[in-house]
């Protein structure tokens, strides 16, 4: 694991308030000494744990039917097979775990879709740590699995009602318990956002994604692919895939967006029908950390819309950004119906359903030119999708999915 400087370009830094101050200092120094210098044997544990609660490693499977499809080796990195079923225990164990390094007694997350609280949940079962996790109310009565999971697990969950009760919202409540809970409590943020050293950090934890498929990659294919795909929403699963091959020119990285219903944000309604914050945001501050958002012309920080909600958040990782804006990473977008196609079609012709995260990366090979995929790309299937099934048969039924399966078995919902 490598050290990285607190901003990226202009993105990055720490603006939080003062009394959080003290909490960000300490978690640096802990973040230089058990992550970076390996104090006291942390990484060596953290790998070990990956391994045998985790499930590490992923597999990196040659999906057949969609290689034959576009006309390149298609390679999925299946991290829908970690224990949980995302990547998002990749992080989680690691900041649970830094969190027992540093002595403190109770840990505090926001969730989205549901799959980081759910992550954050299981480590803190699994390393005997008290846990709260605050999730919008729009968001609970989509991802309503996981909101069980979690407290099966034994977590408390909070729902957030303010504003549209999502993850802007679920991450702003979280931020106000630490700020009072700061001796005792460690926050662990599920993404490459926030104040440093969390970008830093979170990226470190996913890197094991881009660190694996590398190798397997060579061993399977040989050499590098030319092209690497991956959801992005604050994006934690993009920079995990993306870590290990930015330093490679020869691969293209594509950051795919959720375009929502039309990209762009309405002035009138203060509402963005998207999350294509790399495509279309401004330089702006959230959640302590100045990068690229969602925001109207007087800056005030706008809605954001996806049918995903784990990518349904009016900013992004400051890395990623400044990736963006040095023409490293490639942004993209696909919007509501064209993720729906791809839910449905990875689900068709490989048997995996992934989470509708990950549809929006699976639908972009659709629209990608032979040159963007060269002759092998591998797509991170940042998550699987049980979690979204309720969605989906909603979403379908009020759409038309050209290769859905026939609805009219769940017209009384889902029991």
């Amino acid at each position: 694991m490598s050290d990285a400087p607190s901003k990226f370009g202009e993105y990055g830094g720490q603006y939080v308030p003062e009394a959080l101050m003290p909490a960000i200092e300490e978690l640096d120094d802990a973040y230089q000494r058990y992550v970076v210098e390996n104090e006291d044997g942390f990484v060596d544990e953290f790998r070990e744990r990956l391994r045998d609660f985790g499930g590490r490693p992923t597999p990196l499977q040659r999906a057949d039917r969609l290689s034959e499809r576009y006309g390149t080796d298609v390679l999925l990195k299946r991290e829908d097979l970690l224990h949980g079923g995302a990547h998002k225990l990749n992080n989680a164990l690691g900041q649970v775990l830094l969190a027992k390094y540093m002595g403190k007694e109770r840990i505090v997350a926001e969730t989205g879709a549901g799959q980081h609280g759910t992550a954050t949940a299981m480590a803190a079962a699994h390393l005997d740590m008290p846990c709260e996790i605050y999730m919008g109310e729009r968001d609970i009565n989509r991802q309503r699995p996981n909101v069980f999971r979690m407290r099966l697990n034994g977590a408390e969950v909070n729902p957030v009602s303010t504003g549209r009760g999502t993850l802007k919202e679920a991450i702003s409540e979280t931020m106000r318990d630490w700020a009072t809970t700061v001796e005792t409590t460690h926050y662990v943020i599920g993404s490459v956002v926030g104040p440093h050293p969390f970008p830093t950090m979170v990226r470190e934890f996913q890197s094991v994604i881009s660190e694996e498929a590398r190798r397997q990659f060579d061993e399977q294919v040989g050499g590098l692919p030319d092209s690497v795909v991956a959801c992005a929403g604050g994006g934690s699963n993009t920079m995990g895939a993306f870590a290990e091959f930015v330093s490679d020119d020869s691969v293209d990285l594509y950051a795919v967006e959720a375009g929502g219903s039309s990209l762009g944000v309405d002035e009138e309604t203060g509402v963005a029908p998207n999350s294509a914050s790399l495509s279309t945001g401004t330089e702006g501050v959230l959640h302590g950390a100045r990068t690229k958002l969602l925001q109207d012309r007087d800056g005030q920080i706008v809605e954001s819309h996806s049918v995903s909600s784990g990518l349904d958040y009016a900013g992004v990782g400051p890395e990623l950004a400044y990736l963006v804006d040095e023409g490293r990473v490639t942004p993209v977008t696909v919007d509501d119906d064209a993720a729906l196609e791809g839910f449905h079609r990875l689900s068709q012709t490989e048997g995996i359903i992934p989470a509708l995260e990950t549809a929006h990366a699976v639908a972009w090979l659709e629209d990608a030119t032979p040159e963007q995929l060269g002759d092998s790309v591998v797509v991170c299937v940042s998550g699987r999708g049980d979690k979204d099934l309720e969605s989906v048969v909603e979403e379908t039924e009020n759409r038309e999915v050209p290769n859905a399966p026939d609805m009219d078995v769940f017209s009384g919902g889902m029991r």
